[in-house]
């Protein structure tokens, strides 16, 4: 029995947010050391503070999502900085209510709904061509976006054809 694998990984584009939180840090950082040696050695405490910081913070500017396709389920994962991985989310495609391109007409429906949670694994890049996953997460709905490449499209097609479309 052959199982259906693939493996993809998508680089999320770094915002303007992701930016000014990387650079921001960095430069917060660098000042209160400046303080702490220049003007009083309290200021020391602050440093390790943002240090502290940084090493938690500055991983998330620097995004990877890998997807895993395994027999109708996608697994993701996040990679920050090319070297913490974190598991994200899996989602049954079989389970879930319906997937479709985001401009597609057929979330219609679901794009009204402003209490539905919103996880997004893609890139981020509007021109790029993306899917939303509508599924229930703990008994609520959730949209996840995702960004396969056209041969994860087709395997998902594959695993659950009247619920997934590709128009």
């Amino acid at each position: 029995m052959s199982d259906l694998y693939y493996e993809l990984l998508v680089k999320k584009d770094r915002t303007v947010k992701d930016s000014l939180t990387k650079y921001g840090l960095i430069a917060l950082t660098v000042l209160v050391t400046a303080a702490g040696i220049l003007m009083h050695p309290i200021f020391l405490i602050g440093t390790i503070a943002l240090g502290v910081a940084c090493y938690f913070i500055l991983p998330r500017t620097d995004l990877e999502f890998e997807y895993l396709f395994v027999n109708g389920e996608i697994d993701i994962d996040m990679v920050m900085s090319k070297s913490k991985r974190k598991k994200a989310k899996t989602v049954n495609i079989t389970e879930a209510d319906l997937v479709a391109p985001l401009n597609s007409h057929r979330l219609d429906y679901y794009n009204g709904n402003q209490k539905m949670k919103v996880l997004d694994y893609s890139s981020g890049n509007s021109e790029h061509r993306r899917f939303a996953v509508i599924t229930r997460d703990n008994n609520e709905s959730c949209k996840i976006i995702i960004e396969p490449d056209q041969r994860m499209e087709q395997m998902i097609k594959n695993c659950a054809p009247g619920k997934v479309f590709l128009d």
